[in-house]
């Protein structure tokens, strides 16, 4: 039996009809219309449905919608400030670590939680920072450069 609950996204907020089992990333690809959250793996391994939940990074494919009422729920559409990148958008950009584009928005809506806890981070706590999330063009250095690029950028405009 579908229940209503209300969800915020991004900040603004959205009455929709869930059943009990559906996940967070069914609710945001197919009711909100939300697609830069990716569905690949389904079962929580490779970080592509990766959203921020009160600031915390979680695979939207394991979380269950109805749980996610009363708590900001953060996509990568929301990262942006309307046509301005957020500094790490922009580094995964200059540094060439969007190649098929599939694990990115994961990649950074996990990197800005990193990076909002962490803000002047090593390489071994990128890389496990990061350890959630698959990738399979870049090989990871690039995504890593970049994050650490980004965390440059923040830290000089504090």
């Amino acid at each position: 039996m579908k229940q209503e609950i209300r969800l915020q996204v991004n900040g603004d907020f959205y009455d929709v009809f869930v059943k009990p089992s559906e996940t967070l990333l069914d609710v945001l690809r197919d009711k909100l219309g939300l697609m830069g959250t990716k569905k690949s793996c389904d079962v929580g391994d490779c970080g592509a449905c990766t959203v921020l939940l009160d600031g915390e990074p979680v695979t939207s494919c394991l979380t269950l919608a109805v749980s996610a009422r009363g708590k900001a729920i953060t996509t990568i559409e929301g990262v942006a400030e309307g046509q301005n990148l957020h500094p790490i958008q922009k580094a995964f950009v200059e540094h060439g670590a969007i190649q098929c584009g599939y694990c990115t928005p994961g990649m950074i809506m996990t990197a800005k939680a990193f990076l909002e806890e962490n803000p002047d981070p090593t390489e071994e706590g990128i890389k496990e920072a990061i350890s959630g999330n698959l990738c399979r063009c870049t090989g990871y250095v690039k995504i890593i450069e970049a994050i650490k690029a980004a965390a440059q950028i923040i830290q000089e405009e504090r």
